[in-house]
């Protein structure tokens, strides 16, 4: 019997120290940890051989983008376009994300330096800014009223967190700014350290935002209504105006402006021969020299812009969703109460054709792309495989659009101004882009894109109605189909 017993104990000693091969074999080969099996069998693998040696060699001592330049891209290039779009100087956004809003005033500048006769001519994005800040303060500060009982781990109360003091935007920003604020030029509000710097000013903003929506939960579990949140929301909106005001200016409510005028000098000067003295020339500027006159921002808009941004609509290309359909963006808006971004979804030939026919006819086409792939800063081109990445490091990464999308490696995050097409039978071949990176980058500030870049990486237009067809515009009137806020590009471009 004792015997036995111990017979017992020391086969379960021996079941105990016996590893579990099942279990071992599963960790090494199906439970997909890197596994020290895994590792030596990859090493293994690996070969240095001569064509990996002179890839390290090539990698090791130079630029990746240096070596995988398409020369032939670079080598085709010749800066002619068919139709091309007469503008003046290039804007900087600097150190900000106010690239939506710097596009939708490009689309407009030509307009009024052709029509009124100016040497050059710019708005006041600082004037804009200072309202986008104060519109998104208060729209977060309503959104946290409305989501006063969410949980906190909720994805929408995330994504409404995620993009608080985000410079980013649409071009119904632009639009629903410009509808309630009107513009000014640039002289009459100029750039600030902030408000081309807008990282310090954002982050500080931002927390003051959350300490309010702090308060804001607190005051509602202490039992505080609706009217009492919005009377505390109100002086928290009191001191959002103030820090605004120290890092951008106080925004004008009228102005005094008066403007040159090229081409107006008086060539034939009426001069007495029986004068004694010479009359001195008059400085042709002054000369050019309009009176000056009073201005509210929303008057100026009206004499010098004059167009209805609501004859312009929003076109999209996303392979995700169904074609000839209308979409929303959920709390795609910067001003509360207005309407969320929303556009009809349309195969990628269909956006080309408009906005060539935009240009054609001498009107800028806002757009929003992915900037992130296959452009060059330094050479001002935009084109499909114009680094070689694939062939220099011997491996896969073409992926179709929707799935990039799926991957969350696409998506608009830049907007920029179509201002030329070259056109070759009939089709773009490739368009000349107005950026707002300054004069530095790319070729003087303007890009080549060509026709297989937009293809792949252009996701959105803004058009006037009159170059789309009819059977496209009447699928507006449609209810539109809500996207998530969180949904691939949705937050805006920045």
């Amino acid at each position: 019997m004792q015997r036995n017993q111990h017979l017992k104990i020391a086969l379960l000693l021996i079941t105990m120290t016996i590893p579990n091969l099942s279990y071992s074999e599963d960790v090494s080969l199906d439970s997909g940890a890197l596994s020290p099996e895994l590792l030596h069998e990859i090493r293994e693998s690996f070969q240095m051989d001569d064509q990996t040696r002179v890839r390290h060699n090539a990698v090791t001592n130079n630029k990746i983008n240096d070596l995988a330049l398409n020369r032939g891209v670079v080598a085709g290039t010749d800066g002619h376009f068919s139709h091309k779009i007469d503008f003046k100087g290039i804007t900087n956004q600097e150190a900000s994300g106010r690239c939506w809003m710097f596009a939708g005033l490009n689309t407009m500048r030509p307009r009024v330096i052709r029509e009124k006769q100016l040497p050059d001519f710019e708005f006041s994005t600082a004037y804009l800014q200072f309202w986008d800040k104060m519109e998104k303060s208060n729209l977060f500060l309503e959104a946290m009223i409305e989501m006063r009982d969410t949980d906190y781990l909720d994805r929408e109360w995330e994504s409404v967190h995620e993009w608080t003091m985000s410079d980013g935007g649409w071009w119904n920003f632009v639009v629903d700014l410009i509808e309630k604020y009107g513009v000014v030029p640039k002289d009459v509000m100029p750039e600030t350290q902030s408000s081309e710097n807008t990282k310090a000013m954002n982050t500080i903003l931002d927390r003051k935002l959350r300490a309010d929506a702090v308060t804001i939960r607190k005051m509602h579990v202490e039992g505080a209504g609706v009217k009492e949140l919005r009377t505390f929301k109100k002086e928290a909106l009191r001191e959002v105006y103030r820090f605004l005001v120290i890092n951008l200016g106080e925004p004008p409510t009228e102005f005094e402006w008066r403007y040159v005028v090229k081409g107006k000098e008086n060539d034939e000067k009426e001069t007495s021969s029986e004068s004694e003295f010479e009359v001195p020339e008059a400085d042709s500027k002054a000369d050019n020299l309009t009176s000056l006159e009073i201005y509210t921002p929303k008057s100026f808009y009206e004499k010098f812009v004059g167009v209805s941004l609501s004859d312009y609509v929003c076109l999209y290309h996303d392979p995700l969703n169904e074609f000839n359909k209308h979409f929303q963006f959920k709390r795609a808006k910067n001003i509360y109460g207005q309407a969320d971004m929303h556009f009809v979804n349309l195969p990628i030939n269909q956006l080309k054709m408009a906005a060539m026919r935009s240009i054609v006819e001498n009107e800028p086409v806002w757009f929003a792309a992915d900037v992130g792939k296959d452009q060059s800063t330094e050479l001002g081109l935009m084109a499909h495989r114009l680094f070689d990445y694939d062939p220099l490091f011997g491996i896969d990464t073409q992926v179709s659009r929707a799935d990039r999308l799926k991957m969350r490696d696409g998506g608009s995050n830049h907007a920029m101004v179509l201002m030329g097409v070259d056109v070759r039978d009939g089709k773009p071949l490739k368009w000349l882009v107005e950026n707002s990176w300054g004069e530095k980058k790319g070729d003087k500030g303007t890009w080549t894109l060509y026709d297989d870049w937009f293809e792949h990486h252009v996701y959105t237009i803004i058009i006037n109605k009159r170059h789309v067809d009819q059977d496209v515009l009447n699928v507006f009137d449609e209810e539109a189909t809500e996207l998530p806020p969180w949904y691939p590009g949705a937050p805006g471009v920045r």
